[in-house]
């Protein structure tokens, strides 16, 4: 009997060991609700994720949210989210917000429920969340801005300046930083209009920037999208050649191949974040301590430098508990 109880317990043991080490090899399910796939930026954006997630098939599960830029929509998205972390089938959430207000409450109450959330690309309103991964888009605008007062050596310039969402931290941001880089110079905002980030938007504001002025010397747009459909716009009123066209995102496909086929004259790199995010993922995923905040560095790609030059270096800010 005494031999058969030892058997019995070192059964058990070996059972508990499987289970520990099966534990440790558990799959983490990661929640990500995105604002919408509508913008090629967005949509490169996603197909980066799957691309890093793909290099940790035995660590990683995806389950992948389009909001549709519905803001009701992505908060029931993150609210199906926070459910499903207390219930124990969600092991992290990433979130890239329509906006900031409206997703600070749900953001802060999946913080301190517990579950880690890293919110990438716009900020929220809030310190409440694991890590925030993202460009720098003061730093963009502003070397934009710098690019842009160097280009005109100077002198007197018009500019159109088409935003994006003014609600959303990155249109402000770039703004911001835009207005700081021509600071002291003598160029003139004439046009400033929230295009929505989408380049029919950009095209139809741009027409009626076109038909209200004589003169414009440049277009500073928040996007690539909306720079080409200020190009498209200005093509069709033959004032294509008058014009410097920069735009921000520095796609591959996109913004770089504007450039080097001449539509555009400059593009500033926004990076996606998705290799730093899943990065950021493992490591909570083993029980490491990461950043509160990745400011990730831009690049400029322009006619002098069409494979991009760098411009900063990454920001990074631990916390300070």
């Amino acid at each position: 009997m005494r031999y058969l109880w030892i058997a019995l317990c070192a059964l058990l043991l070996g059972q508990a060991i499987v289970g520990v080490e099966a534990g440790e090899k558990k799959k983490w399910r990661v929640g990500f609700s995105q604002c919408n796939l509508g913008e090629p930026w967005r949509a490169a954006m996603y197909e980066d994720l799957k691309r890093e997630v793909a290099k940790y098939p035995d660590d990683i599960e995806l389950i992948h949210k389009d909001a549709q830029l519905d803001t009701a929509r992505q908060q029931a998205q993150l609210r199906e989210f926070l459910n499903d972390y207390e219930a124990g089938n969600i092991d992290c959430i990433l979130v890239s917000p329509k906006e900031s207000a409206p997703f600070t409450p749900i953001v802060a109450e999946i913080y301190k429920s517990g579950c880690p959330v890293l919110v990438i690309d716009r900020e929220i309103l809030t310190d409440d969340y694991t890590c925030f991964i993202g460009g720098d888009n003061v730093v963009i605008g502003r070397a934009a801005g710098e690019w842009l007062v160097a280009k005109f050596g100077g002198k007197r310039a018009q500019a159109v300046e088409l935003t994006g969402l003014m609600t959303v931290s990155g249109a402000q941001e770039r703004n911001k930083g835009f207005v700081e880089g021509i600071k002291g110079s003598d160029i003139e905002i004439i046009f400033k209009v929230d295009a929505n980030w989408m380049e029919p938007q950009a095209r139809k504001e741009m027409e009626s920037a076109l038909s209200r002025f004589d003169k414009i010397d440049f277009v500073y747009a928040h996007n690539d999208p909306m720079a080409h459909g200020a190009y498209l716009a200005a093509k069709a009123a033959g004032r294509e050649k008058d014009i410097v066209f920069v735009g921000v995102d520095g796609l591959q496909h996109e913004g770089v191949a504007y450039v080097k086929q001449g539509i555009l004259d400059a593009s500033f790199l926004y990076p996606s974040g998705m290799d730093i995010a899943i990065e950021q993922v493992m490591k909570l995923k083993r029980g490491e301590n990461i950043p509160k905040r990745i400011m990730l560095a831009t690049k400029v790609f322009d006619a002098e430098t069409p494979d991009g030059k760098d411009i900063g270096e990454p920001v990074v800010k631990w916390t300070l508990d």
